[in-house]
């Protein structure tokens, strides 16, 4: 019995030890900045801490009790639109009023660079955060017909799809973006299905890490944009796995033929056309493992044969040392720095530039929504709520994200829903998908007017001459004096 007794200890101590070396190997880093320091047009960068296992706090989702919703900004009110879908993720507004939700979620996917214990931490971490539920693989139309702010019809336009996400439509032409393809349907407007075949336009690559593709069309309708993001982390699994990834591609319609557009994004995700100057916007998820202070998400400008230095350079010229793929030449020359920091690891998804008939009130009257889906490996955790960005009478971003919507996160470290993305209803509202909640939330300034149309921005046109005209060469300084 003595020694049964002494085993018994011994086996308790050293299951004490390694739940202790656990604790201390798993309990991450702490971020040493705070978040109103590592957002806006100049973030303060911190030391990289590369990490072999990431800092992990995955918020559980818990949804909402009846009747309860998110913390609006003051002026605002918040309402359910819908409620009981099933993971809506990106919303858009057709011109009639209807509202059309892709309801997906990641396909089956292998985790880009990582073994099975790797996929199996992950797959862990996808439960916990509500995100491994099968995709539902539909698209969904919501009608508020008598316009008080409910969408009181609900039908089911396509059940066929593969972790759709991307959404626009254009003289009876609706684009759908699976994560592996872009498809064209015909579909005339106020119709509640679907009926004919898709014809595909172009292959996408499939699945990664990060599977969302989402789509927009030129002023003109006749360009599509296609966001497409990495398979991994830092090109974890070589760059050759990464073809076609992180990138936002362009699609001549008229053509068929395609390009990217702009390169080096990690995980490009919303896409708007800025009203003042018309440039392409967008989201962008950063790299991970490198402590809780890095690397911020941020929203940029996009113009053509731009590049963000992804995977080897992050915010215009620092260097991830990880990364042991050879870079390009001249690879810093040409990266761009970002326009706005969201925040580290904050998972920033849609986003809506501020429009005519818009009633937020005047605080929000110029400038982006951003919905910030929340982190994952953050301490403390960032994110879980939509956002404002200013913007100046020429179309840049200034000061710091303001909160519109909030409240997501509990005290305990779980989260009643996940913000996703944003879209402008007909009343002037501001519709919010909760993937995780499976509710579209609804938010107004109800006794504000609607806002006017954003003033374009114009000038005349820079001059410009041939180069063979002489009279276009700069002048040749006479030598100096002897």
């Amino acid at each position: 019995m003595r020694i049964l007794k002494k085993i018994a200890i011994g086996l308790a101590v050293v299951v004490l030890v390694v739940a202790v070396a656990g604790w201390w190997v798993l309990r991450g880093q702490s971020a040493t900045l705070p978040l109103d320091q590592v957002t806006g047009t100049d973030p303060q960068l911190a030391e990289p801490h590369p990490q072999t296992i990431p800092t992990v706090r995955v918020a559980k989702p818990i949804g909402w009790a009846e009747g309860a919703a998110p913390a609006a900004a003051q002026g605002l009110v918040v309402n359910r639109f819908a409620q009981g879908l099933e993971h809506p993720r990106v919303i858009y507004a057709m011109p009639n009023g209807d509202i059309l939700v892709a309801e997906g979620n990641a396909p089956e996917r292998v985790v880009a660079g990582g073994g099975s214990i790797t996929n199996w931490v992950a797959g862990f971490l996808f439960r916990r955060a509500g995100a491994s539920v099968p995709s539902p693989n539909k698209l969904v139309l919501l009608r508020d017909a008598d316009g008080d702010g409910k969408a009181e019809e609900r039908h089911e336009l396509l059940n066929t799809l593969s972790s759709p996400s991307g959404i626009a439509w254009r003289d009876g032409k609706l684009y759908v973006a699976n994560h592996d393809a872009l498809l064209r349907y015909d579909y005339a407007e106020g119709d509640t299905k679907v009926t004919g075949a898709p014809v595909k336009l172009m292959d996408l690559p499939a699945a990664g890490n990060h599977w969302m593709r989402n789509i927009i069309l030129s002023d003109d309708g006749k360009r599509l944009y296609v966001a497409v993001g990495s398979s991994s982390n830092i090109a974890d699994a070589g760059i050759e796995a990464e073809e076609g990834r992180a990138a936002i591609h362009e699609l001549n319609l008229e053509t068929g033929s395609s390009r990217v557009y702009g390169g080096g994004m990690r995980n490009p995700n919303g896409l708007a056309w800025n009203p003042w100057n018309g440039e392409l916007w967008t989201t962008v998820n950063e790299r991970d493992q490198l402590g809780s202070d890095l690397v911020p998400d941020y929203l940029t400008n996009v113009s053509v044969g731009v590049n963000y230095g992804w995977p080897w350079v992050y915010w215009r010229d620092v260097i991830d040392e990880r990364v042991k793929i050879p870079m390009p030449n001249f690879m810093i020359e040409y990266t761009r720095k970002p326009e706005f920091a969201l925040g580290p690891h904050v998972a920033a998804l849609g986003l809506a530039f501020t429009q005519e008939g818009a009633r937020m009130g005047p605080a929000f009257a110029q400038g982006a929504f951003v919905a910030r889906h929340g982190s994952w490996n953050r301490k403390p955790p960032a994110g879980y709520d939509v956002v404002f960005v200013q913007f100046d009478e020429r179309g840049n971003p200034q000061g710091k994200p303001v909160e519109v919507l909030d409240g997501f996160l509990t005290k305990d470290g779980d989260t009643h829903g996940r913000p996703t993305w944003v879209a402008w209803d007909k009343t002037g509202a501001l519709l919010v998908s909760d993937d995780t909640a499976n509710i579209i939330w609804r938010v107004i300034a109800p006794n504000s007017a609607p806002a006017p149309a954003p003033k374009r921005i114009s000038g005349p046109p820079l001059p410009s001459r041939a180069l063979e005209d002489p009279s276009a060469r700069l002048p040749i300084p006479p030598p100096p004096a002897p």
